[in-house]
């Protein structure tokens, strides 16, 4: 599986989803930035964890059985104090066990909360008949609304990263439309880059997908991140 414990640690225990926790570690040893996020497996690790990140914070179930955390209760944002992180922690694990009473539960991953920028996703796919491919487009609820995307069959050079930027439809929200705040388009096509480059060094990776990224004037940052492994 290549040079990740945690696919091999996911492999032994007969599974192909990561949790979000696992896959934005593994994004980050990619070397692409990602959302500082922490793994707690108490409530007192939870207050302690969002107390040193400062508030506001962003709580998430971690949980290889629950893929769908927002439909299940299982994420709360924005959270402002020790007493809502308490309250949060409480109702995140209280409507999980019932949604998903046999679910094996990692904990609460803890995550700074970022200021929003423009919404877009990178993400990987097995195409069967030209093999790996890497997408871009709008990210956040735009995919499935506007589908509007472009792709290219993996590797990719830095021309063809650039190519795919200026292809969607949305390109000039990219560029600071009606006064919007451009979009630092140099570090989307690094991200797309070593994305890329990832994808080709760990061919067990089926899918995935870093949505949303929030792209800002002078940086880009994954603020989610899915991975799916193939199966044996």
């Amino acid at each position: 599986m290549g040079k990740f414990s945690i696919f091999d640690q996911v492999k032994k225990e007969g599974r192909s989803i990561l949790t979000e926790f696992e896959s934005k570690k593994i994004i980050r040893q990619a070397g692409i930035s990602i959302v500082e996020t922490k793994l707690a497996k108490t409530q007192k690790e939870v207050v302690s964890l969002s107390q040193k990140m400062g508030f506001p914070v962003a709580l998430k179930i971690a949980s290889p059985d629950v893929i769908h955390k927002s439909d299940s209760g299982g994420v709360k944002l924005s959270v402002q104090s020790v007493a809502e992180v308490k309250k949060a922690y409480d109702e995140i694990l209280k409507k999980v066990r019932k949604q998903y009473p046999r679910a094996l539960l990692h904990g609460i991953s803890v995550q700074k909360m970022v200021r929003p920028g423009t919404e877009v996703i990178v993400g990987t796919s097995k195409d069967p008949q030209f093999g790996p491919v890497i997408m871009f487009g709008l990210g956040g609820i735009f995919v499935e609304l506007l589908k509007d995307v472009s792709f290219r069959v993996i590797p990719v050079e830095r021309k063809d990263a650039q190519e795919m930027i200026k292809e969607i439809k949305g390109y000039p929200l990219l560029q600071g439309y009606r006064g919007k705040e451009p979009a630092d388009i140099s570090s989307l096509v690094n991200i797309i880059l070593k994305l890329s480059r990832f994808i080709e060094e760990n061919p067990g990776i089926k899918e995935l997908e870093l949505n949303p990224i929030f792209a800002y004037r002078n940086r880009a940052v994954a603020v989610d991140a899915r991975i799916i492994l193939e199966k044996d």
